[in-house]
């Protein structure tokens, strides 16, 4: 009899044909104001596409697209910001909820060797607090900015994963 296993994530390079899926990701207003610092008009096809054309060519960025059961479902990533080594990752909101973004942010922490390592998140967007702390990342500071997606200052956790 076969086992029912967990549906399958994997990471993988990004390719072009991943940017059309971010894009009508990050469109998702619940998503953008969950994420809270997101580009100022998401609408913009021109700065996206510019944005990310960067992202890509950037050496110093690890990136990943993040698949399940094959489908293109969001991005994970690694990259400088205020001075240290931090992670980010965006799951489209139509696979919130599946256990997909702990599993390949876990996934994602196995290639990536530096440490401290850091996270932001927006203190009222539980869901990705909770992966951060499933994943060993521990809250240990407080920080705010400006939120271009919801338009006003946003208190957020700076969290620390040691090893």
């Amino acid at each position: 009899m076969e086992s029912s296993s967990k549906s399958e994530v994997k990471l993988r390079d990004i390719t072009a044909d991943d940017l059309p899926i971010f894009f009508e990701q990050q469109l998702d207003p619940t998503a953008n104001y969950m994420a809270a610092f997101t580009p100022k008009d998401p609408t913009d096809k021109d700065a996206f596409y510019d944005h990310w054309t960067k992202i890509i060519a950037d050496e110093t960025i690890t990136i990943k697209t993040i698949l399940f059961n094959g489908i293109v479902t969001g991005h994970v990533s690694n990259f400088e910001l205020f001075g240290v080594p931090v992670v980010s990752y965006w799951i489209g909101k139509e696979y919130w909820g599946q256990g997909i973004a702990t599993r390949a942010l876990s996934e994602f922490l196995k290639h990536i060797n530096v440490r401290p390592l850091y996270a932001r998140a927006a203190k009222d967007n539980l869901a990705s607090i909770r992966v951060l702390e499933k994943c060993g990342f521990i809250i240990t500071s407080d920080d705010k900015g400006f939120s271009n997606a919801r338009g006003q200052e946003v208190e957020e956790f700076i969290l620390r994963l040691e090893r």
